[in-house]
């Protein structure tokens, strides 16, 4: 009960800290999420299903390896962890470039109303509700990265707001055509334009998460 008492205090008074265990929590989240849709794409044979669930798979791995250095880095001395923090980061960093890549296949179905949807107007005004407050925290936690020293940390805050991003396509084109129907193929260039955008933004934020980081290690 006690250590318990002292997780929480540190939950709340170490940002590092915090970061990570919410990390954590989202890591087994995003896992869960890969499943379902693997599981779809293999019972429907859908190539949407099978993409996003790559996308998530390497998302969660690359959550996954972040957060057990940092478990491991609390039996280390500071100049072995910093190491492992760099290796760590590389590794990560190449894992979403691959993401940024996997992003393609998904995102192209969306645009081209591909997408298969079973979802009333009920749910995904709820889906809306979600990822507003996804990206809303997403993009505080993103402000406040920097006031980490943690390289690790930082970089684990840039791929909660990539996350978010896509959960904007996700929305953007359920609504499309929750709302419209099949008259959503007129909205087909807005969703490209809009969806582009959004993936200019996170190759932009992985490009420079990158050389910050890389930057901040050599000085």
């Amino acid at each position: 009960m006690q250590k318990g008492k002292v997780y929480i205090k540190k939950w709340r008074e170490d940002y590092d800290f915090k970061t990570v265990i919410n990390s954590s929590v989202s890591t087994l989240i995003t896992l869960a999420f890969a499943l379902y849709n693997g599981i779809l794409g293999v019972l429907h044979a859908s190539v949407w299903h099978g993409s996003i669930c790559v996308y998530y798979v390497l998302l969660t791995a690359a959550r996954a390896v972040i957060v057990l250095t940092e478990k491991n880095n609390l039996k280390r001395a500071e100049e072995v962890a910093s190491v492992h923090r760099r290796h760590t980061f590389i590794i990560c960093s190449s894992l979403l470039f691959v993401l940024n890549l996997s992003l393609a296949v998904p995102v192209a179905l969306m645009v081209e109303l591909k997408r298969p949807i079973h979802m009333g107007l009920i749910p995904a005004i709820a889906m809306a509700a979600y990822t507003t407050y996804k990206v809303s925290l997403a993009s505080v936690n993103l402000k406040r990265k920097n006031a980490s020293a943690n390289l690790l940390v930082r970089q684990l805050r840039a791929i909660g707001f990539i996350d978010a991003l896509l959960s904007i396509i996700t929305l953007q084109n359920t609504l499309i055509t929750v709302k419209l129907g099949e008259t959503g193929a007129s909205m087909l260039r807005l969703s490209a334009m809009s969806s582009a955008a959004i993936l200019l933004v996170i190759n932009a934020l992985t490009i420079v998460t990158f050389f910050k980081g890389i930057r901040g290690e050599r000085r």
